[in-house]
């Protein structure tokens, strides 16, 4: 069905001329791509038809151009091709990790007052069997985990549903995941997948909690069956402990779950996380046991970090079993990653092995994360991109609410 070109592309062409740039379609949701056509003066009748067709073409054949979409009438594709695009984040810098790990430094489009374009970055871990895509929901983050190299880089702002998305997108460009592209011939490890990308972890820069509704809009928009297709069972938020929105998000998102712990008393936790002086280990681990779903197909993942004389004695191994006890759950053990500067060692190999004896012993899979991208930056906690702190009176207030709140209480 073919727009009227004299009426309703022409209000679209007009509307075009008004505005200095042009946004991008791609990352949004369908019922944001709904909105930004009814806007554009597309038909109320045509609406529901049109938004599909885009959805179908952005998020199933992956384009980046409206030419290519075959079965859009061409007086609509032109005309929203005056007026949006179909952009990815940029990328400034590509690496490639000698274990295949690639990470990727994003610039984002500047907003509102924002005097510098921010920046980000999302890291690809091929294996044989999957592909696990670490994506971040904030340019930096407000937490200060001391361990943490992202931690080091105080909050610019939340993300938004596109720019979440948006990382997804390119990563699927760079690696070929759609159906009919061609994986990069660069000699890397890809997985032995139909699928490229099988895992989303939202575990990159940022407290995603911080972030909830653009988070779980940009999740429903990667769990659509219709669309990108990755199984709630397949997305994991990883949440420092932000124990009012983590029923919440169970309730509302219905993803994995992971917890990063990283220690068993209150007091090293303090030191180590210090939302913890908001929202001690009690408190958090009962969040946890009322995770909606939670049972021994769906356990909730412990993140421990290993710090060498810190945090990894036989003791507090004993004492995270009884923590955990009656919690459907497994436990990471992460070797620690060193970042320029950092305060820490990685525990010795040695008392890594009998800390995860203490824990396998205990009924818990303690699996030991191997470490990938170290050479480029791209392990876990080394991630931090090269944006500064806007002042508080610059940032979108909307989205970052409640991250300002934290920031504000002293922890």
């Amino acid at each position: 069905m073919a727009l009227a070109i004299d009426t309703d592309v022409v209000s679209i062409l007009d509307s075009a001329a008004q505005s200095p740039t042009k946004p991008s379609l791609a990352g949004l949701s369908l019922d944001g791509l709904r909105s930004e056509l009814a806007q554009s003066g597309v038909p109320e009748k045509q609406l529901r038809m049109r938004a599909n067709q885009l959805w179908s073409w952005i998020y199933v054949r992956g384009v980046t151009g409206f030419d290519a979409m075959s079965d859009v009438s061409k007086e609509l594709r032109v005309a929203l091709a005056e007026r949006y695009t179909l952009e990815r984040p940029e990328i400034v810098t590509e690496q490639v990790s000698v274990d295949g790990t690639r990470k990727w430094l994003m610039r984002l489009p500047k907003r509102g007052t924002e005097a510098k374009a921010p920046e980000i970055e999302t890291v690809y871990i091929p294996e044989a069997g999957r592909g696990t895509l670490c994506i971040s929901s904030q340019v930096g983050c407000t937490l200060t985990c001391t361990f943490c190299h992202t931690g080091t880089q105080r909050l610019v702002r939340n993300l938004t549903t596109q720019e979440i998305v948006g990382q997804i997108l390119l990563a699927r460009d760079r690696i070929g995941d759609w159906s009919g592209a061609t994986p990069p011939d660069d000699g890397h490890l890809l997985p032995m997948t139909e699928r490229k990308i099988t895992n989303i972890v939202l575990m990159g820069m940022g407290e995603p909690l911080y972030n909830f509704d653009n988070v779980k809009e940009a999740m429903d928009t990667a769990a659509n069956g219709e669309g990108l297709s990755v199984s709630k069972r397949r997305i994991t938020l990883s949440t420092s402990g932000i124990v009012p929105e983590i029923v919440r998000w169970g309730v509302e998102a219905g993803t994995m779950l992971a917890i990063s712990l990283h220690a068993t008393r209150d007091e090293l936790r303090d030191e180590l996380v210090p939302i913890n002086r908001k929202y001690p280990i009690a408190e958090l681990l009962d969040a946890c046991r009322n995770y909606p779903g939670l049972s021994n197909a769906k356990r909730i993942t412990f993140e421990y970090v290993m710090l060498k004389g810190v945090n990894d004695s036989l003791a507090e191994a004993r004492e995270l079993v009884r923590l955990l006890a009656g919690i459907p759950a497994k436990i990471n053990l992460i070797p620690f990653n060193p970042w320029p500067g950092a305060p820490y060692e990685c525990s010795d190999w040695e008392q890594i092995e009998r800390f995860s004896e203490v824990v396998y012993r205990a009924g818990y899979a303690s699996p030991v994360r191997s470490p990938r991208g170290r050479d480029i930056f791209a392990a876990c906690g080394q991630l931090r991109s090269a944006s500064v702190r806007l002042k508080a009176s610059e940032r979108n207030k909307t989205p970052a609410q409640s991250a300002a709140e934290v920031e504000g209480s002293g922890d």
